[in-house]
């Protein structure tokens, strides 16, 4: 359970859903885009937030033509974690998003909580996300970053491996989405 790690709200969500939370709901916004992607107009109803923006695409590996998330990214997210822990107790709600909260964003959210918590195993940050939201598939490249970060040893990185097999026991088609996608690193033990 999320509220194990933080003690604040927390929200994963896409675009599409981003209109769902304005009106004070949300004090915190970690904002994951496309690099040229327009800025969503929802965030006018949000009220006054916190809000760190990120601009890189969806994939694990350098690609012509695309931005890859960077450590630098992941050091940024980090530090929005910890700032936001940092905050007096009070009426938090961190929203996390990318285009599809599928990815991005629940790589952001699961570092952060495994930030917030070292002592708990990552596959408790993981499984906490996975609550949040059930169709979490975190990013590879940004989950070896912040593991590096964290120290983690590679527990982050089992713990998302570990999820990118559950679900794609779960969901097959999502394998081959993510072979065609260049993201294979992230289903090899899943390829017959």
């Amino acid at each position: 359970m999320a509220s194990d790690f933080v003690p604040f709200g927390l929200t994963v969500c896409g675009i599409e859903e981003l209109c769902d939370f304005g009106g004070g709901k949300v004090s915190h916004v970690l904002s994951i885009l496309d690099p040229d992607h327009p800025e969503p107009t929802a965030f006018g109803d949000y009220g006054e937030h916190e809000r760190l923006e990120l601009r890189f695409h969806d994939i694990i590996d350098p690609t012509r033509g695309q931005i890859a998330p960077q450590k630098a990214d992941v050091e940024r997210i980090l530090a929005f974690g910890r700032d936001l822990l940092a905050e007096p107790v009070g009426c938090r709600h961190l929203l996390v998003h990318c285009h599809a909260g599928i990815s991005r964003s629940t790589a952001a959210l699961t570092m952060i909580l495994a930030q917030a918590r070292p002592e708990r195993p990552a596959a408790d940050a993981m499984a906490a996300v996975a609550g949040i939201r059930a169709k979490a598939w975190p990013n590879l490249r940004m989950i070896e970053f912040a593991d590096d970060l964290l120290g983690r040893k590679g527990d982050l990185v089992a713990a998302a491996r570990q999820r990118h097999h559950t679900l794609g026991k779960q969901r097959p088609e999502l394998v081959q989405f993510m072979i065609d996608n260049g993201r294979i690193r992230e289903v090899e033990d899943l390829i017959d």
